[in-house]
């Protein structure tokens, strides 16, 4: 299966983002995590991400008679390359982009249906911000926030770590219409 349309699915890019960061979870540890989803759906998802190869079997153990088995991310086929995104179409595109929010907005929804949601002590951040930059600029700006980023994507989990989610969205601004000013 191609890669976009492998993790071109809301339920199979949720179960890829609680897997970051080092995870190593069940299936009924993923079913507990994505609550609005049955429990059907969540296996047949975490199937196709095994059999695709985003998902690799840590190990395995007897539990009750039957095998309980613990997945692990394959970094490298959980993204996106720039030669698969090259390869997209506008309406590719547009596919990727609206499944992107539509699983940003299931989780922040998620985030703030916990009884514990705290989006002010819990720095939650949905600030958009303007900037004119030349193509150096750009190219310094992404280049800053991947030296920030990059570090602390290789962060496992810890009791004093609560996993967050990033979604850094650049686009340019639409220009106007040639005469419309």
């Amino acid at each position: 299966m191609d890669p976009l349309e492998l993790l071109g699915h809301p339920v199979r890019l949720r179960i890829v983002h609680l897997m970051r960061g080092g995870q190593l979870l069940t299936a009924t540890q993923l079913c507990a995590r994505i609550r609005d989803v049955s429990q059907a759906t969540v296996y047949r998802h975490l199937e196709l991400l095994a059999t695709g190869g985003v998902l690799e079997v840590a190990d395995e153990r007897r539990v009750r008679g039957a095998v309980e088995r613990r997945y692990r991310l394959c970094q490298e086929r959980a993204a996106i390359t720039p030669e698969t995104a090259a390869r997209l179409t506008t309406d590719d595109h547009r596919r990727a982009f609206a499944m992107a929010m539509t699983v940003l907005l299931t989780e922040f929804n998620a985030y703030l249906d916990q009884d514990h949601a705290a989006p002010v002590e819990d720095l939650v951040g949905y600030r958009q911000h303007s900037v004119w930059l030349s193509d150096d600029e750009l190219r310094s700006l992404i280049g800053e926030l991947r030296r920030v980023i990059a570090p602390r994507l290789a962060n496992g989990p810890t009791p004093d770590r609560s996993q967050h989610l990033l979604s850094p969205i650049l686009f340019p601004i639409a220009e106007p219409p040639a005469g419309s000013e």
